[in-house]
């Protein structure tokens, strides 16, 4: 049924929007004409896209329209059963992005998989559910966040969740898989849970893993500490399929009529009131640049899903000339209308409004993109292609991270331990594979992911860990950092790096990351790095993919941590549990010397696929772009929502952190309230007494910790009834509402009688989460 659905959507996509009949898919209409504006409109249906459509849209009284340039799946195989882990990468699903030469490395450019896909990268990973150490986001607070640390974090990771065990009892004492429910939900959306096949090579692994001191964790969900770990991925228990976010956030919620998505649209610039279009930016190439084109060939949705009056048109050329106004992100309050978009470079550009919030979701390269597609981001970039400076940003598009890794082959020759390299050589068993999966959802095409894996510190495998730790510590933070940084970023990294020096000698934060196949292969990555990339615009067309130089080992703490990690393998394959698997050593050889083994590592370095951290949550002074509530610094509505916030990476596979922190967002910490406290100007004491035609200016408005709106007027007009409309709480704290939309606004008042107050306001300020 989906598949012929689906179908539709495809042929349609050919076909101009005033020529399609409606295509039902089992809901609302899957991209559907447009509403004239939003609420909100959120860009990118990846993880953290679709995560906070889907939060928002719980909200009848809203409307949201999420906006994904790639189109959906079609709940292929390669999609959904985990044995296909890894072999969409390059499909019509990336977004076939690549690097700059790494003239650090090879001077050879790698290839950088995003999800181009209704569901982002959730389509495409490996499907492993880790969150990485509590010292991880320990760490984000600590650079001046507050709420984003463990504790801040670990009810969004819960909510995002339905863990479910690992089926068997023995199995769980076999591969040491066990789990603590007070860290786990057991109702969220994304199915958690764990094959229903195990390779035995994996209980030597933590066997030889524990026989040289590196322990297996309890729970690797706890964040407690760092070791040898079998971890669960977005699996769904019950038909052995992949548990991705358009499977657990959009498809069992499309029946709602505020919860709008359109696929194979661009969006190209974010609106800015006061500053006008770029033409480059802002207008159709004949035959130009398809931005990272990974479709291949499939025709893109040309104009569908607009009908008449769906979106206003383009702005011409009578548009006044660009405003180069408000450019100090610290002074500044840029208020965002909405967005422009396209199906292609040559195709109209359109425009539709936004009346509370844009929330930009594009994933950490796309959204520091489009961010200096709509003149926010350095200046001198800017400048350098003639877009209009709204705001001078440095830290959009620096501070780029990403677990750089290293593959190895030391393939196992003792033919009694079953191989996952089987299913590609021996046709008979893995066509017996496959009819035990279809026929009864196990077997070995159900454990594609390789799950299990080692988060080791760097005290704990190598004797040389003092020396390379006082060498980071000497280091000047300028010393490997690009030329030509702002001032602000090159603070906030000082205190980066202080803080990952720190845990780089702790014994219960992990260094590095072994990924282990079952087959042969112990590819080792770095969790924690030093270095520091940038991805920037490298022209004003939006559809030309932005230049993207992660800038893997220019810090050399993380060359000599991969050092540590290969060396360190020969002791794993040299213990008495793994010496019966009978590995050969051939990358690296078993007698690599350090010139061998950085050959292999400049020439073997890829992506994670963990690109993050160039639209940091960081203080304007170090750096950042956004606050820690996820809002642009300088603009008032808004926001970016998706692994390019964090400001220093997390060891672990990102998925399950992008959930928590688009559910986090949605939740208290991203405006879903708003504490205002009152200070009264009056003669007379504010009480109850005072008569009912009273008017008082109420100023200094805060939302929680942060002074959002304390230099910006605020003005609320109070008017005493005798008539109560609200229902007052505990210490004097109330929750009032408009004719309109319930904002959710609570009073802080005290030794004040609040019983027969209404409260009628203006409010210049606008965008809120509800």
């Amino acid at each position: 049924m989906y598949h012929s659905r689906l179908a539709l959507v495809s042929f349609a996509a050919c076909l101009p929007w005033s020529t399609l009949g409606v295509v039902h898919i089992h809901g609302r209409d899957l991209n559907a004409p447009l509403l004239d504006s939003y609420d909100y409109i959120v860009v990118g249906c990846g993880i953290s896209g679709l995560v906070v459509t889907n939060r928002l849209s719980e909200d009848p009284s809203v409307n949201v329209l999420c906006i994904e340039a790639g189109d959906p799946d079609q709940y292929e195989p390669i999609i959904q059963d985990p044995v296909y882990v890894g072999a969409d990468i390059g499909g019509i699903y990336d977004w076939d992005l690549s690097t700059t030469p790494q003239t650090q490395l090879d001077g050879a450019a790698r290839p950088m998989p995003q999800g181009r896909v209704l569901g982002g990268g959730s389509i495409l990973n490996a499907m492993c559910w880790n969150r990485g150490g509590q010292d991880d986001y320990n760490a984000w607070a600590a650079l001046g966040n507050p709420g984003w640390d463990w504790e801040g974090m670990l009810p969004y990771f819960i909510k995002s969740e339905t863990y479910t065990p690992v089926y068997s009892a023995e199995i769980a004492r076999e591969y040491s898989i066990n789990y603590n429910p007070s860290v786990h939900g057991f109702s969220g959306p994304v199915q958690v849970s764990y094959p229903r096949y195990f390779y035995p090579q994996s209980t030597n692994l933590f066997a030889a893993l524990n026989y040289l001191g590196i322990p297996t964790q309890f729970d690797p969900n706890d964040g407690s500490s760092a070791g040898a770990a079998f971890v669960p991925t977005d699996l769904d228990p019950r038909n052995q399929t992949r548990s991705d976010a358009r499977r657990t956030y959009y498809d069992p919620y499309v029946s709602r009529p505020n919860f709008h998505v359109i696929t194979g649209q661009h969006v190209t610039r974010i609106l800015i009131e006061g500053v006008g279009s770029n033409f480059a930016v802002s207008n159709p190439t004949p035959g130009g640049n398809e931005n990272g084109n990974g479709m291949n060939g499939m025709t893109s949705n040309n104009g569908f899903g607009f009908g008449p009056g769906g979106s206003t048109p383009a702005l011409d050329d009578s548009t006044p000339p660009p405003l180069l106004r408000r450019q100090s992100p610290s002074t500044s309050n840029l208020r965002i209308t909405g967005v422009e978009f396209a199906a292609s470079a040559s195709d109209t550009r359109r425009t539709i409004n936004a009346t509370r919030e844009v929330i930009v979701a594009a994933g950490s390269l796309h959204s520091a993109q489009l961010l200096q597609l709509s003149g926010i981001g350095p200046s001198s970039l800017l400048s350098t292609y003639g877009i209009p400076v709204a705001l001078d940003l440095p830290g959009v598009g620096n501070n780029l991270q990403d677990h750089c890794l290293v593959g190895t082959f030391y393939p196992y020759n003792n033919a009694s331990y079953p191989s996952p390299t089987e299913l590609t050589t021996n046709a008979s068993y893995n066509s017996m594979a496959e009819f035990e999966y279809s026929s009864f959802k196990t077997g070995p095409w159900t454990a594609g992911s390789p799950n299990a894996l080692a988060f080791n510190p760097l005290p704990l495998i190598s004797n040389n860990s003092a020396s390379i730790l006082t060498g980071a510590n000497n280091q000047d933070p300028t010393e490997y950092l690009p030329g030509g940084l702002d001032p602000t970023i090159i603070a906030g990294y000082t205190l980066q790096k202080q803080s990952l020096v720190r845990r780089l000698a702790e014994t219960t934060v992990a260094s590095y990351e072994i990924i282990n196949n079952n087959a042969g292969s112990l590819t080792v990555a770095v969790m924690h790095p030093f270095s520091r990339g940038q991805c920037y615009i490298r022209s004003p067309d939006p559809f030309e993919p932005p230049s993207i130089d992660p800038r893997w080992l220019t810090n050399p703490v993380d060359r000599q941590v991969l050092i540590e990690a290969l060396l360190f393998n020969r002791q794993i394959l040299a213990t008495p549990a793994m010496l019966p698997l009978q590995a050969a050593q051939f990358v690296p050889a078993v007698d690599a010397n350090e010139d061998a083994l950085n050959a292999i590592i400049n020439t073997g370095i890829r992506t994670e696929f963990h690109a993050s951290g160039t639209c940091a949550m960081l203080p304007l002074e170090q750096g950042g772009v956004v606050d820690p509530h996820l809002r642009v610094h300088g603009a008032q509505n808004l926001r970016v929502v998706d692994a390019g916030i964090f400001p220093m990476i997390p060891a672990a596979h990102l998925q399950a952190v992008v959930y928590a922190v688009a559910e986090k967002c949605r939740g208290t910490d991203c405006g879903a309230q708003f504490i205002i406290r009152l200070s009264i100007q009056s003669s007379r004491e504010f009480d109850h007494h005072l008569g009912p035609d009273q008017l008082y200016e109420l100023k200094s408005v805060y939302q929680f910790d942060d002074a959002w709106y304390v230099n910006n007027v605020c003005t609320l007009l109070v008017r005493f009834k005798f008539k109560c409309l609200f229902k007052t709480h505990e210490n004097h704290c109330l929750v009032f509402s408009t004719e309109r939309h319930s904002l959710g606004v609570r009073l802080i008042l005290q030794h004040v009688n609040l019983r027969r107050l209404q409260c009628l306001f203006k409010w210049r300020a606008r965008g809120f989460w509800q």
